[in-house]
């Protein structure tokens, strides 16, 4: 997994990037209607319900448009919300508070659903012991955020991208020609790049279960696109040699029965790819 200080690198990246997309060379309707020394308050209304996220991020954002600007958190990220609960006040420069507005509105909405989704895999995996992972199904430009979104959720992050974790899915197996080539040619990549990188081989059926435990050195077999009676049959199978995850089209209706076949994890691209944005507002006061 990526380091709490490139994660941080991600986050800046990603508020430079949206402010100079959303601002460019200035917010004229702000600069042509509000005086540059005008004061303001605003609060963040709820106008749905679910798992809020994004409070942090927020902060992180008005604080980049102008540190003059404060914050009083009512709510913080992970916290239950509905109808007409007030997440947070701001206040500070009126032209700060609008310029900051709509990226602080776009990403929390959206972090807002994906927590709320991931709770509820969370909560239909209560008891089981099997943990929901999300995957690189993402928004290209803001994948932290919707990472950072499925943790307040309670759900694990999977690899952060292509460089910090070995994954050979059926593409890389064919090519590699064969599971056994793949996974041996990985093992001397690493050996001779000097990398420490945990290796996920993806499964097909139970005759490439068999093939990968031939080999030492798997992190975790992706058990992908099985049914429940051969999920079972994988994971007896694999027994305590590596860790198991189960993936392919998993959703609310099905994922606690596969949470019941033993497996350690599932992954589900619907966590940040299949959600609608909860609906926030920010309103002067």
């Amino acid at each position: 997994m990526i380091s709490k200080e490139q994660f941080n690198k991600e986050i800046e990246g990603i508020i430079v990037n949206a402010i100079r997309e959303d601002v460019g060379d200035g917010d004229h309707s702000s600069l042509a209607c509000i005086p540059k020394t005008a004061k303001g308050k605003a609060k963040l209304l709820v106008k749905d319900e679910g798992i809020i996220a994004g409070v942090e991020f927020a902060k992180e954002v008005f604080g980049y448009v102008d540190p003059d600007m404060t914050i009083e958190t009512l709510i913080e990220d992970g916290t239950s919300v509905k109808y007409g609960d007030i997440v947070f006040y701001v206040e500070g420069p009126s032209q700060s508070i609008l310029k900051a507005e709509r990226l602080v509105l776009n990403a929390m909405q959206r972090m807002s659903a994906i927590a709320t989704k991931t709770n509820q895999f969370v909560t239909l995996l209560e008891g089981t012991g099997t943990k929901i992972l999300d995957t690189r199904k993402t928004t290209p430009g803001i994948r932290a955020l919707e990472k950072w979104a499925v943790k307040i959720g309670g759900g694990e992050n999977h690899r952060f991208a292509l460089y910090d974790m070995i994954m050979l899915k059926d593409n890389h197996i064919d090519f590699a020609g064969g599971i056994t080539k793949a996974i041996n040619k990985t093992k001397q990549y690493l050996k001779e790049t000097k990398r420490d990188l945990k290796i996920i081989v993806e499964a097909r059926n139970m005759d490439e279960i068999k093939e990968i435990l031939k080999s030492d050195g798997v992190y975790r077999i992706l058990i992908d696109n099985f049914n429940y009676e051969d999920t079972r049959k994988a994971v007896k199978l694999i027994g305590d040699n590596c860790l198991t995850e189960s993936s392919g089209g998993i959703n609310e209706k099905t994922v606690r029965k596969y949470a019941e076949c033993g497996v350690d994890y599932i992954s589900s691209g619907a966590l940040t790819h299949s959600v609608y944005n909860m609906d926030l507002s920010l309103k002067a006061v």
